[in-house]
């Protein structure tokens, strides 16, 4: 009477012989999901009458994958066959299109005419087409040394190996110590500037690598070094010395992501100016004062800022007078400008010609009360700073006109200058 794959089973709960010599290469060695692939029995001998083959850990009826007759090449399924299983005669075992459920350990156990068995044993790992990844961060955009950043890879293929890159190369030490046991989870409390840049994770196996698109992390800092620069290329001590009547551009600079807002103050007050820089077109004594810059990162709701004192400098120290327009035309308003005029002023006078004439005074502005003189035509404003404003030109205005100037302590000072105004057409 022929015996089932299942009536050998039940002999070999007897008979087993764990002592053989039976071995069992793979072939392909390291088979991708799809391929057809063979279990190769090696070092049987004598005359065998059946083959079971196990697809489990143990000879366990629960684990029978086919049993196999030699002499009929009658193959009897098991309770895990799949349909893709087959045994040859001399013994191996071809899976037609393997997939990862496939991978495990395989036992080969045979019978002999005298009834005893042999067992070997051979492992399948089947390896997949890895999928891309894909890194998920907590967030993207992080405030230094206050907020944590956690990056994990997210794979379809969790027995795949996983590793890390930063700006395409090897991650910082501080990262590195902050992987999860299986690689696949980045944790960094108080994340550090230098750590900004881009992230990648790559799953791979023996066969199948890919590599996740990248993601960018920015971290946000400061405003840090608040400095206030001249003419943006040289640093300033406390104070900026500058010549009557020149310009000067003064630019606020910080560390800072992202770059910060900008108020500018004067004195105390501040300017209608957002910008990273402030223009002062014409330097005069009017312009002399301390300048404030203060920035502000809305990110981190950090706040900086810096001041320098603004002066005229000693070569301006001895007066003059500048017409602003230097050459005004008929019909244009024309500004006779003071530079260095005297800090302890009691009264000043202009004159249309020489001061030596009374008849000639244009206007005097004593203790900051207005007086209109003789030679007043109405178009003339004076100033505090002695500055004295003609409006509406015409070309009867050409000529001399003197600024006389009185301090506190009684010292006088007499500056004249000649204005041309030039026709029209």
């Amino acid at each position: 009477m022929a015996l089932t794959g299942y009536s050998w089973l039940l002999l070999s709960a007897t008979f087993v012989n764990v002592g053989a010599e039976i071995s069992i290469t793979l072939e392909p060695a390291q088979p991708t999901e799809g391929d057809n692939i063979t279990l190769v029995v090696h070092g049987l001998s004598g005359e065998l009458l059946a083959y079971n083959w196990y697809a489990g850990p143990t000879l366990s009826v629960s684990y029978l994958l086919a049993s196999y007759i030699v002499s009929t090449g009658d193959e009897t399924p098991g309770p895990v066959y799949t349909g893709r299983e087959a045994v040859r005669p001399d013994g191996s075992l071809d899976i037609q299109g393997v997939l990862p459920g496939h991978s495990g350990t395989y036992i080969l156990q045979t019978f002999n005419r005298q009834f005893q068995t042999e067992v070997g044993y051979g492992h399948v790992q089947v390896y997949e087409i890895l999928a891309q990844p894909t890194v998920l961060a907590n967030s993207t955009a992080l405030v230094e040394r206050r907020d944590t950043l956690r990056l994990t890879c997210s794979s379809p293929s969790p027995t795949a190996e996983v590793r890390w890159f930063f700006n395409g190369g090897a991650l910082p030490v501080a990262l590195r110590l902050g992987l999860s046991p299986d690689g696949r989870t980045i944790s960094r409390h108080g994340i550090r500037r230098e750590e900004a840049g881009t992230y990648q994770c790559e799953v791979w196996n023996p066969v199948s690598v890919s590599r996740s698109k990248p993601v960018n992390l920015t971290v946000y800092f400061g405003p840090e070094r608040v400095a206030i620069l001249q003419d943006s290329t040289t640093r300033t001590g406390c104070t900026i010395k500058v010549d009557f009547n020149t310009s000067l551009t003064l630019w606020c600079v910080s560390r800072s992501c992202p770059e910060p807002e900008y108020v500018w103050a004067f004195n105390g007050q501040a300017l209608r100016n957002g910008q990273d820089h402030l223009n002062i077109s014409s330097m005069t004594a009017a312009q002399e004062g301390t300048y404030t810059c203060i920035v502000k990162n809305t990110k981190t709701l950090l706040s900086g800022s810096a001041s320098v004192v603004v002066k005229l400098s000693a070569a301006a120290v001895a007066m003059m007078i500048v017409p602003v327009p230097t050459k005004p035309m008929e019909g244009q308003d024309v500004t006779l400008t003071v530079q260095g005029y005297p800090k302890d002023l009691l009264v000043y006078a202009w004159y249309r010609g020489p001061a030596s004439e009374p008849n000639r005074l244009l206007s005097q502005l004593p203790s900051g009360t207005w007086i209109a003189g003789p030679a007043h035509t109405g178009r003339e404003v004076g100033f505090p700073n002695c500055s004295l404003l003609v409006q509406k030109l015409n070309l009867t205005d050409t000529g001399r006109y003197t600024l006389k100037t009185v301090t506190l302590q009684g010292k006088t000072e007499t500056l004249d200058v000649e204005l041309q105004v030039t026709p029209l057409g």
